[in-house]
């Protein structure tokens, strides 16, 4: 193989990534999707009963006083 097929091969499989990427990002700025009523009723129902059995979302200062970050004295 020659030095010039090699190029010609990574400039299309350059522009061919570069296809692929445009494609994925014009998809999610066409098609969007939004919830209905009845499925914005269910999530509320379900964060209400996550909340009823005790759950809170942690902020980053409640994460840093749980996460074992200085590992385990033996």
């Amino acid at each position: 193989m020659n030095t010039f097929s090699i190029i010609i091969g990574f400039a299309v499989f350059v522009a061919a990534a570069l296809v692929g990427w445009g494609i994925a990002e014009l998809k999610g700025k066409a098609f969007n999707y939004k919830n209905n009523a009845q499925e914005d009723e269910v999530e509320k129902a379900a964060a209400e009963q996550l909340h009823k059995n005790g759950y809170s979302e942690m902020n980053i200062g409640d994460i840093k006083k749980t996460i074992s970050t200085k590992g385990f004295s033996a």
